[in-house]
């Protein structure tokens, strides 16, 4: 836990800082986020290079306390990454957490938060390749609500864009070139009409969203795509799998055919950015009523009240930025 206090209560969410103001760690510092700059010429920038991670943290009001959503569990996921990249020479994963409590500290955040540490190929080369690069990393954290609805359902669509196999792009790995493949399918649904994408394996099986781990209900079971359909393995999505135990939820890795969502008896989305977001319609189908089901209903309050620390099964979950007085 980093060592310094709370800000008080007086620093209010009125006076936020402009974007720029934010603090950020860069090239072994702690810098203004405006200050933070790359050459057009870096590896990461012309290739992309780079492997990041989305780490969420949540306000809790009455605690005056904002709580970091599993850092740790991030920040190993981000060494794996980095490893695939061939960029293994990294800070522990203590020392990288550290890190992050520090930026999400030093910001003085009174409102829910993401974080974003990534590791880029720095080596300022032309040339398509892996090896012989140098790397280096960065954190920021901005300010951020829910960017999907998380409380409605969402009407969402199969799109013409299949997920990148683990013989092209790994999917287990965040890198930043391979997100080129999420934004085709987004746009391409949200263009058609929806809010969000169910995006396809190569053979024709259900993979995930964009950018976000899938699950459906049929007969009181939980139902996900396992990790060889192409995708994240999600911390969130692990986290489903610890809720749903705790529930008394019964649960199953397996493949799901597109048209098995159109009488699943519910879906739900979710992962660090998406949170739990349930799914009314797929493809013009009406999931169940169009309304939030009982089970992705109690699965969502019950993530919701664990990430702001309000659940002792779960306190493991999270970590708190601010040292109480």
């Amino acid at each position: 836990m980093v060592t310094e206090h709370a800000p008080a209560a007086a620093a209010s969410a009125a006076s936020k800082p402009d974007q720029d103001s934010l603090v950020c760690y860069f090239q072994g510092d702690y810098v203004r986020l405006g200050d933070a700059k790359v050459s057009i010429m870096t590896h990461a920038f012309l290739y992309g290079t780079a492997v990041f991670e989305g780490i969420r943290a949540y306000w809790n009001p009455d605690e005056k306390q904002l709580y970091a959503l599993r850092v740790k569990e991030h920040i190993v996921r981000l060494r794996n990454s980095s490893k695939i990249m061939l960029m293994a020479e990294l800070p522990s994963v203590e020392e990288f957490t550290e890190i992050v409590l520090q930026v999400l500290n030093k910001n003085h955040f009174q409102e829910d938060a993401y974080c974003r540490p990534s590791v880029y190929k720095s080596t300022q080369a032309i040339g398509v390749k892996l090896h012989g690069l140098t790397h280096d990393f960065y954190v920021l954290a901005i300010p951020m609500g829910d960017y999907i609805d998380t409380e409605k359902g969402i009407p969402t669509g199969t799109v013409s864009w299949r997920r990148t196999s683990d013989v092209s792009i790994p999917s287990r790995s965040k890198i930043t070139g391979s997100y080129v493949n999420p934004a085709f399918s987004k746009t391409e649904a949200m263009l058609n009409g929806f809010d969000e994408a169910i995006v396809l394996t190569a053979d024709g099986h259900v993979s995930e969203g964009s950018a976000e781990n899938l699950f459906m209900v049929r007969d009181g079971t939980l139902i996900t795509p396992s990790v060889t359909d192409e995708i994240l393995e999600g911390i969130t999505r692990a986290g489903i799998f610890e809720i749903a135990g705790y529930l008394g939820i019964p649960v199953k890795e397996r493949s799901i055919d597109r048209s098995e969502l159109y009488i699943a008896d519910e879906v739900f989305l979710c992962g660090t950015g998406a949170q739990v977001s349930p799914v009314a319609s797929v493809d013009h189908r009406a999931i169940g009523d169009s309304r939030v089901g009982p089970i992705s209903k109690q699965i969502s309050k019950t993530y919701f009240d664990a990430v702001r620390g309000r659940l002792p099964a779960f306190r493991h979950w999270v970590t708190p930025v601010y040292k109480s007085e």
